[in-house]
């Protein structure tokens, strides 16, 4: 059996070497760019959550989506950038350039569409 003798060099090279090749490797299998719009179920996979997390992300308005034929879909900018603001810490509609979903998962409505709403009472209050 002959003995090899093994340098700092020689481990330093083999380090470069297999960083090269793992990045090759992993920029072939990793996809260039997100797809835009994800489903609830992909939604859940990515960050781990469970169905009532989601929902309480989408009821709360912190997370917005967008419901086509029962199909609720979420935007990968609007998922970043709950993560990078954390849940806890979601700016205003003003100083962000999102705006979250109405508790009704309409979409949210626009100022101009805020003052036509009309007040009734339910019923009619007799003196």
């Amino acid at each position: 059996m002959a003995v090899e003798i093994i340098t700092k060099e020689d481990l330093q090279n083999f380090r470069s070497e297999l960083l090269n090749d793992l990045k090759q490797t992993l920029s072939r299998h990793l996809p260039e760019k997100p797809k835009q719009w994800l489903k609830s179920p992909e939604v859940r996979r990515m960050l781990k959550f469970f169905p009532g997390t989601l929902q309480n992300l989408r009821i709360n308005g912190t997370l917005r989506f967008t419901k086509i034929g029962g199909i609720i879909y979420y935007s990968y900018e609007d998922i970043e950038f709950l993560l990078e603001c954390g849940m806890k810490e979601t700016p205003s509609p003003e100083k962000s350039k999102f705006r979250f979903p109405s508790p009704s998962g309409e979409g949210g409505r626009r100022p101009d569409e805020a003052e036509k709403i009309e007040v009734r009472p339910k019923h009619e209050v007799r003196p």
